[in-house]
């Protein structure tokens, strides 16, 4: 049986049949759903939707009679102890993460695995010339979106510490999350959100054997200008937009993406050498995020720069990458971010395993190694924000000449022990 209800007497677990209004006024991107979280109650409550239309087969039914839910704060300080996904943010700021980075690293991982075939399906469907619907990867853009919403770092933390993932998948997964999350840090909408997850996942789709992919970034921000007539590299970039453009249902703004996110604001950039205010800001966001994931991850035989590194390293690319965008992606990846080695005071070595969103310099870290023993030592994890001193990061680790695993192995274990142990 179909209701409208005042958006004051919406309570969670009630099923949202429609939202009576501006589709743009509301941060949803669902037409239908279950009101499950509290942060999709607070955002209703703070939009201009004033009534919604709920489904009372499909959910909850108990509309009260007098007072509204949000009638006085003693009913939002009962619910503040559920599990809660964080609410969009205001002044282009992430509230706290209201599920523990360690609990939703397990979720993440099961996105990723979940959706694995599916992503290397359309991309094998791209080489072999076959459309691409944007129904298709419907589905991960919004368990992404989903996963970024109940916190920040979690999914992109993860995928910094596997090491069992193709390349073009994992790059694909990394550079979608990234997107999702650095467009919710600038505060976009829901619509001009799920757009950057979608062309985060699909730009790079005209990569194969005969186009070849995006070079290694120490090659592309060298100096050195791509010509589109004969560069491989600006073949993918072109055979992509192609692809997508044929699907007939991707939307225009991640086609925009799929063909400028490797223009550069100085006018360096390829296939069309576009600059300034010619390129647009899903593009500048997207040749931001896919130059660090790149770094990150390493490629052309090139081994990945710590993550913490790799922020550094941007910073000498020039006049490239818009600088406000940079900004925020900084401040969305923290100055030290998850999977980054670091030094502490103590002589220590460790690994940054969360973000404290409110002092982006002061993550949590798992200690593993002890310069002056020379050997490793029992794990601690501290929250350097919460430590008082007691020890805090002196620079990046160089871990060259420790007798360590593989690098990617080491983040992987040591995340996975620091998930088992606080997902609780």
């Amino acid at each position: 049986m179909l209701k409208r209800v005042e958006t004051s007497e919406l309570r969670l677990g009630m099923f949202i049949q429609r939202l009576e209004g501006n589709w743009f006024r509301h941060p949803f991107w669902k037409r239908r759903f279950v009101l499950q979280e509290l942060w999709m109650l607070e955002a209703l409550l703070a939009s201009s939707v004033r009534t919604v239309i709920i489904d009372t087969e499909r959910g909850l039914n108990n509309v009260p009679e007098r007072e509204p839910v949000m009638a006085s704060a003693a009913p939002l300080q009962q619910l503040r102890g559920m599990p809660l996904i964080a609410p969009r943010p205001a002044a282009n700021k992430f509230a706290a993460a209201r599920v523990a980075t360690a609990k939703e690293f397990g979720t993440a991982r099961k996105i990723a695995e979940r959706h694995s075939k599916l992503v290397s399906r359309v991309f094998l469907e791209a080489r072999l010339g076959r459309g691409i619907s944007a129904r298709t990867v419907d589905p991960l853009i919004d368990d992404i979106y989903a996963s970024v919403q109940r916190n920040l770092y979690a999914f992109n933390g993860l995928l910094r510490c596997r090491e069992d993932s193709e390349e073009t998948y994992r790059h694909a997964l990394a550079t979608s999350a990234l997107m999702i999350a650095l467009a919710r840090q600038m505060n976009l909408s829901a619509a001009e959100t799920r757009e950057a997850g979608m062309a985060g996942l699909l730009m790079d789709i005209g990569a194969n054997q005969e186009t070849g992919g995006p070079p290694h970034p120490e090659d592309e921000w060298s100096g050195i200008t791509a010509n589109p007539e004969t560069d491989l590299h600006c073949q993918h970039v072109l055979a992509g937009h192609a692809l997508l453009k044929a699907a007939g249902d991707i939307p225009e703004a991640v086609l925009k993406v799929c063909m400028r996110h490797h223009e550069r604001l100085d006018g360096c950039g390829y296939p069309n050498r576009l600059s300034g205010d010619q390129i647009d800001q899903l593009s500048r966001m997207a040749a931001i995020c896919d130059t660090y994931d790149l770094l990150v991850a390493g490629k052309d035989h090139r081994s990945g720069l710590d993550p913490a590194q790799a922020i550094r390293h941007m910073g000498e690319f020039g006049d490239g990458l818009d600088p406000v965008i940079m900004a925020n992606f900084i401040d969305m990846v923290g100055i030290y971010p998850i999977g980054a080695f670091v030094e502490l005071r103590s002589g220590r070595i460790a690994m940054v395993v969360d973000e404290d969103p409110t002092e982006r310099a002061l993550p949590t870290v798992l200690t593993f190694w002890s310069k002056p023993l020379g050997k490793k030592v029992k794990s601690e994890v501290i929250a350097l924000s919460q430590c008082y001193g007691a020890d805090e990061i002196v620079g990046i680790a160089q871990l060259n000449e420790l007798d360590l695993p593989t690098l990617g192995s080491l983040r992987e274990a040591l995340l996975s022990a620091y998930a088992r142990e606080f997902a609780g």
